[in-house]
């Protein structure tokens, strides 16, 4: 009699979590500094290769998006910000992105971000507010700007998924003139 062969697929429980899907077995292990810094990292990637549509995807149905325009802003609605987008004006964003008509976009930028020091400064139950450090280099037209500072985002699991409920960009130079930002940091 020939033996019945095992199958080569390990368990789900053994599988490989990722940043984005967690476990297959939909078991919502908590977010904890590597998975959230994988998570940071795979955002900056979708940015970099304009990815927008995928980017847009990564926030909750209700998530936002903020760059104060002062040092230690603490409400968008009191102060004029650079950005401050709902997820309506984050779907406009980023339909204008992709849009051949965005001439501030033409030619398209190119950009390479950085993420480094991700730690978790608050976390309960399935949600949890990551601090990180950024660096964004935009190239366009013959000239290069650099952007950098400090990004929050509140992280949240939904069916073992990742997601942005909200996020917010503290730029080192937010008080100074910024000639037509167009990409997201």
């Amino acid at each position: 009699m020939a033996k019945k062969q095992k199958s080569r697929t390990a368990p789900p429980s053994r599988r490989r979590a990722t940043p984005l899907r967690g476990r297959p077995s939909r078991a919502e292990a908590p977010l904890d500094q590597h998975r959230c810094m994988l998570f940071l990292e795979h955002e900056a990637r979708l940015l970099d290769e304009a990815k927008f549509d995928d980017w847009l995807a990564l926030f909750t149905a209700d998530g936002w998006y903020w760059v104060p325009s002062e040092s230690g802003q603490a409400n968008p609605h009191h102060t004029v910000s650079l950005i401050y987008d709902d997820r309506r004006l984050l779907e406009t964003r980023v339909r204008r992105l992709a849009s051949p008509r965005m001439y501030s976009q033409e030619p398209r930028s190119r950009t390479s971000r950085v993420v480094a020091n991700v730690t978790i400064e608050e976390a309960e139950g399935r949600a949890a507010t990551v601090r990180s450090k950024f660096l964004m280099i935009e190239y366009r037209r013959e000239q290069q700007r650099l952007f950098a500072g400090t990004a929050w985002h509140r992280l949240v699991q939904i069916d073992g998924a990742v997601r942005i409920a909200w996020k917010r960009v503290d730029l080192v130079n937010c008080d100074a003139p910024l000639d037509g930002i167009t990409q997201p940091f």
